[in-house]
């Protein structure tokens, strides 16, 4: 509120379409509590899909920071679909790697890594435990979207960068080498005036159906020089003759598993 009062606030009616990180107009309808009468306009929106149903994360975001571990094991498939998710946003994009206090695991992690950072994306190392806040400068004037799977250490990283934030933590199950759920919704914390953090839930999958295969070859930075370079206008970079992907491919100038993923979410979305 305007004179600085926090209300308990509901949409109208059963179904909402509020996402964490929107900016919304409320009116007071009783002492501590609200409507949510306007969502105002957003400059981004992150959403999963499927072909029956769609799931809001954040409004508004700036930053995607995908957090993988050097334990458990992390998904290359689900940082690409990150990737792809704010690429077709044109949002910024930072990857972090916790856990690096386990020094033995860090070397085999990091090798997963260097795919992105070929491609310019940054790569930042760290443990959440002892030098999360280490990660505050890339902060600095962003509302920034943690997202990644369960058990890579987002809880704890919340913690450590918002101190009362008191984020929920759980260990990991050894015997199926994932992470416990722990986050069950979106939330935002503030880190000052222009600064922003909202942690999410874990995921194991990130549908994008809702993209088209355009848009999909669009968020491939490898790809977007080659795109319109194909024999067929409407090339889908798959056994086309004379396409300048599958070129690019067979002289060494894509990774193999970029393409691999691209080719994989294609097929999905049919």
């Amino acid at each position: 509120m305007a004179d600085g009062a926090t209300l308990l606030c509901f949409p109208r009616g059963k179904k909402s379409d509020v996402a964490c990180g929107d900016r919304v107009m409320v009116e007071q309808t009783s002492p501590g509590q609200g409507v949510i009468s306007a969502i105002e306009a957003r400059q981004t929106l992150l959403y999963r899909s499927d072909p029956f149903k769609q799931k809001l994360i954040a409004a508004n975001v700036t930053q995607v920071i995908i957090v993988v571990a050097t334990e458990p094991a992390f998904s290359d498939e689900l940082i690409s679909r990150c990737i792809v998710a704010a690429e077709s946003q044109d949002i910024e994009l930072l990857v972090v790697l916790n856990k690096c206090d386990l020094s033995e695991r860090v070397p085999a992690a990091s090798a997963a890594l260097v795919q992105y950072e070929t491609l310019g994306y940054r790569v930042v190392k760290l443990s959440a435990t002892h030098d999360g806040a280490r990660l505050l400068p890339y902060l600095a004037d962003h509302l920034s979207l943690l997202i990644g799977q369960s058990g890579m250490g987002k809880s704890t990283l919340v913690n450590a960068l918002v101190p009362d934030a008191r984020a929920a933590t759980r260990e990991i199950s050894e015997a199926l080498n994932t992470g416990k759920h722990t986050t069950t919704h979106s939330r935002l914390y503030r880190l000052g005036t222009t600064s922003a953090l909202i942690d999410s839930p874990g995921m194991t999958e990130f549908g994008l159906h809702h993209l088209s295969p355009e848009e999909i070859a669009l968020a491939f930075l490898e790809l977007r020089p080659l795109l319109g370079q194909c024999r067929f206008r409407n090339c889908r970079h798959d056994r086309e003759p004379d396409c300048s992907v599958h070129a690019a491919l067979r002289n060494g100038e894509i990774n193999p598993r970029r393409y691999a993923a691209f080719r994989s979410l294609c097929a999905e979305i049919g």
